[in-house]
């Protein structure tokens, strides 16, 4: 669903061109599983759903057809999409404004999905609709309409901005309407194959092919034993967060639009300029186009995204300058129950993951 809700198991780094597995679990134990029922290794060659880490690659096809002078970023939405978004707001709303999450355009998950109607309320929210659409074809249009329907969560331009998937739905439409051919095409042909990314790819069904983990959902608890949701049919996010990849090409990735070999070295200063967007998990965060910076406090920003799917999560993420990576693949997801006022309770496989996080990103 989110850009980072990283509750899960298993991870690999990359460190001047070297890939390297490692794992955390709860109580300081190693409990990184590929398949629960045949205690198959996670490895770091394993492909995964990576959920809004695909934001970044669609981003970066964006910024390479402005580079084109094919899409103007300050150009309204509407000069594009007027049948998608009409009126005053496709006026208002410009095509950085989807990048940077700014545009005011709700999210369209609870009115696809209705057992999350409540969200954020977490504790009224349930699993049961994960079931119900685990199969169902969504049409992006309609996907689309569902989050322009919807009350705005605030003006166009306005800060903070508030995360929303019907943006990047949008983008997928941009690039369909200024290229000829379909987002998920575009963005393979513009940034996957010239990254020499072989094992990364948009799904044509709702299978991973090749050798991948298994993904587990429990809902906060909700659904008491995890429930596998490897197979999903991932039109509900599409070009927005369907993308399936492994951490080492993740690395590669990162690796080369942090040193710009992706986009140019304009675009990516556009890229890593920040507002401040409300997260899904109701925090504020600074966002660029597609890109954020993942910090700790007195050292060094690293650059990059993360995302979750329904079992599975992932955060990627490169230094500045290009030298060392982080890429995080995870195949448990919401694992936390809620407490009494409805947040996630914390947990030690957070701590693990933060801890590994910092080893990978700084020693």
């Amino acid at each position: 669903m989110g850009r980072q809700d990283l509750r899960g198991r298993g991870g690999a780094l990359r460190d001047e061109g070297e890939d390297v597995a490692a794992e955390a679990g709860e109580g300081g134990e190693v409990a990184a599983v590929a398949d629960t029922a045949t205690g198959r290794p996670v490895t770091a060659g394993l492909r995964h759903r990576v959920g809004s880490v695909t934001k970044s690659f669609t981003a970066a096809a964006v910024l390479l057809q402005a580079e084109r002078g094919r899409i103007d970023l300050d150009a309204p939405v509407g000069r594009y999409l007027p049948r998608l978004v009409p009126g005053e707001r496709g006026d208002a709303i410009t095509v950085r404004m989807l990048l940077g999450h700014t545009s005011g355009l709700a999210e369209y998950l609870p009115y696809a999905y209705p057992s999350l109607r409540a969200f954020p309320d977490l504790a009224k929210t349930g699993p049961e609709s994960l079931d119900d659409r685990r199969f169902t074809r969504f049409d992006p249009v309609e996907l689309i309409g569902m989050g322009v329907a919807a009350p705005a969560t605030g003006a166009p331009g306005t800060a903070p901005g508030v995360y929303s998937n019907t943006n990047y739905l949008l983008l997928g439409q941009l690039l369909e309407r200024v290229t000829g051919t379909a987002a998920e095409r575009c963005v393979t042909r513009e940034v996957i194959e010239p990254a020499g990314l072989e094992d990364t790819g948009f799904p044509d069904g709702p299978h991973v092919e090749g050798p991948h983990s298994r993904l587990h959902e429990a809902w906060f608890g909700m659904i008491d034993t995890p429930r596998d949701y490897s197979v999903f049919d991932m039109s509900w996010v599409g070009p927005s967060a369907s993308l399936i990849s492994t951490v080492a090409d993740l690395n590669r990735f990162y690796r080369l639009l942090l040193t710009g070999e992706i986009v140019s070295h304009a675009s990516l200063a556009q890229m890593r300029r920040t507002a401040p967007v409300l997260s899904q998990e109701g925090e504020v965060i600074d966002y660029g186009l597609g890109l954020y910076p993942v910090e700790t406090p007195g050292r060094a920003a690293f650059w990059g995204h993360g995302g979750t799917v329904w079992g599975g999560g992932t955060l990627a993420a490169s230094s500045a300058d290009g030298r060392r990576q982080l890429a995080v693949a995870v195949n448990l997801q919401r694992w936390n129950r809620l407490d009494g006022s409805g947040r996630p309770r914390p947990h030690p496989v957070d701590e693990a993951l933060d801890a590994f996080h910092h080893l990978a990103m700084y020693g």
